[in-house]
């Protein structure tokens, strides 16, 4: 009788868990340990909802909002119009999903969409203190090319690129409000790369416990032995 293989549930934020510490992966996908939460900045989820808010009201307009609609990157684009697809992909617990021929589960919760002709552009927002430096994006790259690997993996054509939408505050208004500055990022996209980290993933999560890795506070921290 054939072996049945465990199957998984990956994302990109368990992705970038493995490119961080293998082991703290491993361990936390077999259920033998999880990494304490930390305390998270409420301001990032903060901006993330109201900024949905701001470009699901253009969306309804059926035009681009202004911190994109005289961008030259976005010339011949167009707002993703349909609003309920949307929102199941933005769903943390919904999201964008794909299974593999053994069950094993990719899924992810994207921010927005473009349309230009009839190919798909990822929009992602991210809320920074300063304007990004150039090898900021670099940290964004595996997140972006798992959600183009999604979305063609459930039948949807995209660009070769996705963008990053930066907010970062800019000046305090005499009235007290505060102005943010913008900053688009253009990411080329890479679905081998997507597909390499899936891959690993599995092989890691099916071959024994790795060792501590150097330098990862977490696994000085914790005593499992596997």
């Amino acid at each position: 009788m054939k072996e049945e293989k465990e199957v998984f549930k990956l994302s990109p934020s368990s992705l970038s868990l493995m490119e961080e510490c293998p082991r703290c992966f491993w361990l936390t996908k077999h259920g033998i340990w999880k990494r304490p939460e930390v305390i998270f900045p409420s301001l990032p989820g903060g901006m993330d909802r109201i900024l949905k808010k701001h470009f699901d009201k253009f969306m309804a307009m059926k035009i681009m909002p202004p911190e994109l609609r005289e961008n030259v990157e976005c010339s011949g684009c167009r707002l993703f119009g349909n609003i309920e697809l949307l929102k199941q992909w933005r769903n943390e617990r919904k999201g964008l999903v794909w299974r593999d021929h053994e069950g094993n589960i990719l899924h992810g919760a994207i921010d927005n969409l473009l349309v230009k002709g009839n190919k798909l552009i990822v929009l992602d927002y991210k809320t920074r203190a300063s304007a990004a430096k150039e090898e900021t994006a670099g940290y964004y790259k595996n997140q972006l090319d798992i959600y183009n690997f999604l979305l063609r993996k459930n039948g949807y054509e995209t660009e070769d690129y996705s963008f990053l939408l930066f907010y970062f505050p800019k000046e305090v208004l005499d009235t007290g409000e505060v102005v943010f500055d913008t900053q688009l990022v253009k990411m080329q996209v890479s679905i081998e790369n997507a597909e390499r980290l899936f891959n690993k993933a599995l092989k890691l999560l099916r071959g024994p416990c790795p060792s501590p890795k150097e330098g990862c506070a977490w696994c000085k921290l914790q005593n499992v032995h596997v």
